[in-house]
Parts: structure tokens; sequence; C-alpha cells
């Protein structure tokens, strides 16, 4: 009797597999040397599916359900071996089962710029990222081109893989849809489709079929990235006189604060940022040549008050010219008051050079 239990111990009567492990793909049933008994019991759970294997060939694959075995069951295994008993002495054979249950969360991307030739900018070197999902659809091409005869094959023996796929397929869709970066960016779901059109056929190769893809981002490097923003703030401005404009009027508070500045600082810095120093300079120019011409006949050409204002009174001036000198003074530093009004004089610098103007008089 003890020994009628240790042979039938040794033909397997119920074979079946519950995922103890996530993210196994392909398990082998631990069989070893021992058989499987005519008619017994085949259980494929939903999301899996069972092949037999025999002599290195898939023979038959089942799908969910109980299966009792039999030579009804597996007529090709049954081809294969040429059995002349009909099927009453127990069988070996290798039992693999396979999850078909969707992959989630699968992440891909870039690890290194790939370089693109895009419409707009030329060549440009781009990354993207994003995530996917899929499950085994065939699992004899699977077990033939991917698993083999591992006792388990899991999802991230195969994530390299599929990744550099993803990668290889990104590029296709990007050169060969002809769309423009910014167009891509700016629709990352059609972007996402035509990644996944160009990946689909990748995957069945392997016995599987890529489910969702998803494009969480598309990015230029960051020097790049800088070159964009500003063509973009650019295109905001539209009008460059007006942009001129607005510029040189924030341009000139900041220098007629710097230390040192006043007048001649200001034009300066105004030239170098906005390129219309000169214009200042030449007006500030105009307004010293009027100075000096109303200047006593008498005054040396020279003789007009440092920086802005009219010459000296005295020295050989009539009294026609002290008055105009007067005159003058009174209209420059109303000249001055204004640009205090508007930011361009502090009051510190207006009060100093009234004072000069003031002490001229005597």
């Amino acid at each position: 009797m003890a020994l009628m239990d240790f042979i039938k111990k040794q033909f397997i009567d119920v074979i079946h597999w519950t995922e103890e492990a996530d993210g196994v793909l392909s398990y082998r049933y631990p069989m070893q040397d021992m058989e499987i008994q005519n008619g017994a019991q085949l259980t494929v759970r939903e999301s899996q599916m069972a092949g037999f294997v025999n002599e290195g060939v898939m023979a038959d694959v089942f799908g969910p359900g109980r299966v009792k075995l039999s030579t009804q069951v597996l007529p090709l295994l049954t081809n294969l071996m040429n059995w002349d008993k009909l099927f009453d002495a127990p069988f070996k054979s290798d039992v693999y089962f396979f999850s078909t249950r969707l992959q989630l969360d699968r992440k891909w991307g870039t690890p290194n710029p790939i370089t693109i030739r895009d419409k707009d900018f030329g060549a440009v070197r781009l990354r993207a990222f994003g995530i996917y999902s899929y499950r085994i659809t065939d699992p004899k091409l699977f077990h033939k081109e991917v698993s083999g005869t591992r006792e388990t094959y899991t999802v991230a023996d195969l994530d390299g893989q599929l990744r550099n796929s993803m990668i290889a397929a990104m590029t296709n869709a990007f050169g060969g849809a002809g769309v423009a970066f910014l167009d891509m960016a700016g629709n990352q779901t059609a972007f996402a489709e035509a990644v996944k059109k160009a990946a689909d056929p990748m995957f069945a190769k392997m016995g599987l079929a890529l489910d969702t893809l998803v494009v969480e981002n598309i990015s230029l490097p960051e020097e790049i990235q800088k070159m964009l923003d500003t063509r973009i703030g650019m295109n905001m401005i539209g009008d460059m006189n007006k942009y001129t404009q607005f510029q040189t009027a924030n341009a000139i508070p900041i220098a007629a604060a710097n230390e040192g500045g006043g007048i001649a600082a200001m034009g300066a810095q105004l030239a170098a940022g906005v390129g219309i120093g000169n214009q200042m300079a030449g007006a500030m120019m105009g307004s010293m040549m009027h100075n000096q011409q109303g200047a006593a006949p008498g005054g040396a050409p020279g003789a007009a008050v440092q920086g802005i204002g009219p010459a000296p009174v005295g020295g050989g001036g009539s009294a026609a010219g002290g008055s105009a000198s007067i005159d003058d003074i009174t209209a420059t530093l109303e000249k001055l008051h204004g640009l205090v009004g508007k930011g361009i004089l502090s009051q510190a610098e207006f009060d100093t050079k009234k004072a000069e103007l003031l002490a001229k008089l005597g």
C-alpha cells in the first residue's frame, strides 16, 4: 500500500498557479521528472494562459478555465508523441503559465538627449518621458522569442528592452511625422498616439500588445530652452520700436541712480543697452551750443556752465548779455526740474546744479 501511495504521488493530477510575487510574466510549473496523470485537472485563472511544451515545442495553449487533460484536449501533443497507447499512460511535459494581465505604470524616457531634425529649429536635442502599459497576447511567440526555458521571467527582465524600443519608436515617430517640436509639445496626446503606432510592431514581434502610452513631458536642453523662451518673448513683443522705448524708460532711472551718475553716465549706459545714448548726447550738445551763442561777446568759447547751463556772467559782457544769461539760467533750471519730475535726475543732483548756476549770478 505504501508503494502504491508513492507511485501515485509521482503523477501530477492538479496543475495550477497563483502569482505569489508581482511582476512575473512567465512561470514554469515545477514538475522536474514527475509525470502528468491522464485525466489530471488543469486550472487556468483569469489573467493567465498555460502552455504545454514537449521536447522543446509548444504543443498547446489553454486560456482561463478548468480543463481535464485527455487526448481530446491535447490533440497536437498526442500527434507529436505518436502515442499508440490511447493516452492511457501518464505523460511528461513542461507546463508554463503566462500572466496576461496589464503590466501598469512602466516608465520610459530618454536617459540622454536624442538628436532630432525639426523643421523650425533644425537639428535639436530632445528629451521626453512618460509611462506605458502592456500585456502578453501570444504566449507561444513570447515563449519562443523572449522567455524561453527560464523558470521565471519577470517584468524587470524585459524593462530595458522595452524602454529602448520606446525610444526608437519615439525617434521614428518624431522624424516621420513632419510636425514641428512646438506642435508636438503642445499636443502630447497626438504625439503619444504617433509613438504608440510606431512601437506596436516591435511589441507584436515579442508576443506582446502595447495597451496605453502616455507622454508626460517633451523638452529641450536648458540652453536651447532659454533661446526658445527669448524667441517666444520677442514674438509677444511684436513692435521692436515700442520695445526699445520700454527698455529705455526702464534704464533711465537706474542709470541716474548709479553712484557717480548724472546725465553723462546715464547716456553711456543707455548707449550700451539700447543704442540711444548718441541721440541724448546730441541733444545735450545742441543745448550747450545754444547757451554758448547766448553768452556775452567777451566770454570764452568754453565758458558755458559745465554740463548744462549758460556762459558765466561778467568778463566783458554787456548788460544785455547779463540779462540774457539770467534768462538762460532760469530756463536751464526749469529744464533740470522737469528732468527731476521724470526721474532722470535726483533731487540732490538738481539741488547741486541749481546752487552752481545761482552762484554764477554772484
